[in-house]
């Protein structure tokens, strides 16, 4: 029973920690890591873009649809 709780509570402990180590502190972070990542994988190519969502708090980096199509989300920067 205590292994139980004990492997329960360091799953959380861990899954926490894990979402915390893999944000950044702020909207300007995730922006110039957004903006960098473009430009070092994809170069000049205007097919893809940054954008904001703010009601998700994070920076998405996609690729543009063809013919008013969908976009699609290639990398998410979350804050």
């Amino acid at each position: 029973m205590r292994l139980a709780i004990f492997s329960t509570l360091l799953l959380a402990v861990s899954l926490v920690l894990l979402f915390f180590l893999t944000t950044y502190r702020s909207a300007f972070e995730a922006d110039q890591a957004c903006h960098f990542a473009q430009i070092k994988d994809y170069g000049s190519n205007s097919e893809y873009g940054c954008d904001h969502d703010i009601e998700t708090s994070q920076w998405l980096l996609y690729l543009k649809g063809s013919n008013d199509g969908p976009a699609k989300v290639v990398k998410r920067f979350r804050y």
